[in-house]
């Protein structure tokens, strides 16, 4: 064992989209604070953020349906889209400053430019979606989406969905054009690489095993190299855990009482992965559809482009699946040991309250390949199994809490941000819009951990972000100069790549 101790302004646990992306903002308002990074695994970006694990859409809810509901009488409720869509300009604002200041050469290497997509079937989901267009069309985070439900249009749109399609049953969907494919894992690691050019110690195969408080107010962390065994203390002014889903455990460690009575359920995602170059060049577009009745968000079908080491693919999902682990790289005893007497019973009141998601992640994991094969023909009619291959895609920990809307032991879908009272440590908790939104959930974190830095800060964060303090929304102008801002600086101009 090491008796070896360091001290630092800044320790972030994890080397993901979300320390990359918290490490440069600070890097960049504060230059002479001394950061660190501890990675458990071999390299950046391997677990959430890794191109393999998510689906690399960049969630502005162009697409998404589950983040537009629809209310009794037949409107749709598009706060939550307008909100989240708000928040991906934020990252897009910042990405474009890396790019811009040579901070990141090559937009190319993260983020491309891909039509999203809604696709629905049947006469009901049909009038939702004209209504959610209209909503949408209406504001000006949405300019340029487009609503058809002609055959012949949707032919043109999506050659490889309506090929084969025999059913007389009405089907419609929109698109639009400005819509992006986001490699988080590629983006991670360019953080990463310009952090390390900034003398930020990044130290990888290092497990923080323990947290707690030090008699001075400092963190003091427990890091083991997980190759040699050997541990070493290391205290830094501010901790921020954003360890994916072992994030929970960290918390949890850390003691801190905004830290207790949440837990965690995990899920897994599976995608079916297209080998056959020639069906993969007939398809451009991220198209989402409906998830099931009694599925989970983050289950809602897709049928997506993607762009993975410079080469384009074609992946249909997720499937859910279920393991105890709250990583892929995790343990088998992750969910049982995160149950402790102060979350008990707010995890006996979530199992009690989603029987039917327990059913249905149970169906999920029985699925043969050709039953998922099944579901994929509702895309794509004459899909060929030889064609499709599985790939297990990350695990997910969804928060469950205590809510006044939902009461004990509800399950929370979006992404949490755990604060001690006085600013001294953060924890990440959850999952989707996650990676798309970091730039402003890491915002918060900043202003809510050094409320005492952010006015000297304010100038420099409105030259990183434009839009920094002002709602967008309310501000169509400023859209139209962020829009073509953010396309110019990632080279987003160009015109969709045409289906061979």
């Amino acid at each position: 064992m090491s008796n070896r101790q360091t001290k630092s302004d800044v320790i972030l646990i994890g080397a993901g989209i979300m320390s990359a992306t918290l490490g440069t903002l600070l890097k960049e308002l504060a230059p002479d604070w001394e950061i660190k990074v501890f990675e458990k695994l071999a390299s950046a970006g391997e677990e959430s953020s890794n191109e393999w694990n998510n689906a690399g859409t960049g969630h502005a809810a162009l697409c998404e349906l589950n983040y537009t509901s629809e209310k009794p009488d037949g409107s749709v409720d598009i706060s939550k889209a307008v909100k989240i869509n708000e928040q991906f300009q934020v990252s897009m604002q910042f990405w474009s400053y890396l790019v811009s200041s040579n901070l990141i050469r090559n937009p190319q290497d993260f983020i491309m430019p891909l039509p999203h997509m809604s696709l629905v079937m049947g006469e009901k989901n049909v009038a939702f979606l004209k209504n959610r267009f209209e909503a949408l069309s209406n504001n000006p985070l949405f300019h340029g989406m487009e609503y058809s439900a002609d055959p012949a249009t949707l032919e043109k749109w999506i050659p490889l969905i309506m090929k084969g399609r025999t059913s007389n049953e009405p089907i419609a969907a929109t698109k639009i054009d400005t819509g992006t494919d986001v490699n988080f894992g590629a983006l991670t690691r360019l953080l990463l690489d310009y952090l390390q050019t900034k003398k930020v110690n990044i130290e990888y195969k290092q497990s923080v095993d323990d947290i707690k408080r030090t008699s001075d107010g400092l963190w003091e962390l427990k890091v083991r190299n997980v190759e040699s065994g050997s541990v070493e203390r290391h205290t830094a002014k501010f901790v921020f855990i954003g360890g994916g889903g072992g994030s929970l455990h960290l918390l949890q460690k850390s003691g801190i009482p905004e830290g207790k009575a949440i837990g965690g359920f995990p899920v897994s995602g599976l995608f079916m992965a297209c080998n056959n170059q020639e069906v993969i060049e007939q398809h451009h577009a991220k198209v989402y559809g409906k998830a099931p009745v009694g599925a989970p968000p983050m289950s809602v079908p897709h049928l997506d482009t993607r762009y993975i080491d410079n080469k384009k693919t074609l992946l249909f999902g997720p499937f859910a699946g279920f393991s105890p682990k709250f990583l892929k790289t995790g343990s088998i005893f992750d969910l049982v040991t995160s149950v402790k007497p102060h979350n008990l019973v707010t995890m006996l009141a979530a199992g009690a309250k989603n029987v039917s998601l327990t059913k249905y992640l149970i169906q999920q994991v029985m699925l043969s390949k050709e039953q998922r094969m099944a579901d994929l023909r509702g895309f794509v009619p004459d899909a060929k199994s030889e064609d499709w291959d599985l790939v297990v895609a990350g695990q997910r920990v969804q928060v469950i809490k205590d809510t006044n809307e939902g009461g004990k032991g509800t399950l929370q879908f979006g992404t949490e941000v755990i604060t001690a009272a006085d600013g001294s440590i953060a924890a990440l908790l959850g999952a989707s819009p996650g990676a798309s939104t970091a730039v402003q959930v890491m915002l918060e974190v900043m202003q809510k951990c050094f409320p005492q830095h952010i006015k000297e800060w304010e100038p420099k964060l409105k030259e990183m972000i434009p839009s920094y303090g002002v709602s967008l929304v309310q501000n169509p102008e400023l859209i139209k100069e962020i829009h073509a801002l953010t396309a110019r600086a990632l080279d987003l101009n160009g015109e969709p790549q045409p289906v061979v």
